[in-house]
């Protein structure tokens, strides 16, 4: 007979990819241990394995909710109506606040994905394409004459503007939403007015 899923499942899942973001991002995902995710869930380690087979399988969970999560917003956008310009400064917007109250999922992204065969990354990065293609959209829209020929030289500005936003939180942080704001429009001028001197 099969195992019936506990009331608290969804939660319990949620409680173990936060501990275990947090404990990647700070111990490093090749130090943190199972036993140590437990301690911090404040559940038995067995009781993990009812979730996870391994560190491994959590990570890579972690990091499919996170990325998933995060193209589904910026991606899924409802943005008729915007001229290009402004696409572009909710688009922007829209990744600093995604991001807000995710820098371990985040950090864990950038330090501890090149951990996983290389199908569950190729599986991950496509999220980041999505995102990277939406985002290189954008830019080409709100700058025609500019970057509408040149895809080696969009391609470039598209990686310099995700550049600056995946680590803003490194010196910023605890940013508010109305920090993020700001950081986002003053990323869009530098692109637009910056791009005008390429």
């Amino acid at each position: 007979m099969a195992r019936t899923i506990a009331k608290d499942h969804d939660q319990k899942r949620a409680q173990i990819l936060s501990a275990s973001a947090r404990l990647f991002a700070e111990e490093g995902y090749d130090r943190a241990s199972m036993t140590q995710i437990a301690r911090a869930c404040g559940i038995s380690k067995a009781n993990i394995y009812h979730y996870y087979e391994g560190k491994d399988a959590l990570l890579f969970d972690l990091l499919d909710n996170y990325l998933s999560g995060l193209r589904d917003r910026v991606c899924g956008l409802d943005l008729d109506g915007f001229d290009p310009v402004a696409r572009l400064r909710c688009i922007l917007t829209e990744v600093l606040l995604a991001y807000e109250g995710a820098d371990h999922e985040h950090k864990v992204q950038l330090n501890a994905m090149s951990a996983l065969p290389e199908a569950q990354q190729e599986h991950l990065r496509a999220y980041q394409r999505e995102m990277v293609k939406c985002m290189s959209t954008a830019i080409r829209d709100a700058a025609p004459d500019t970057l509408g020929s040149d895809k080696g030289k969009l391609r470039a500005v598209t990686m310099s503007v995700f550049g600056m936003l995946n680590w803003h939180y490194m010196w910023n942080a605890g940013a508010d939403t109305e920090d993020r704001k700001g950081y986002a429009d003053l990323v869009a001028r530098l692109t637009l007015e910056g791009v005008a001197g390429l």
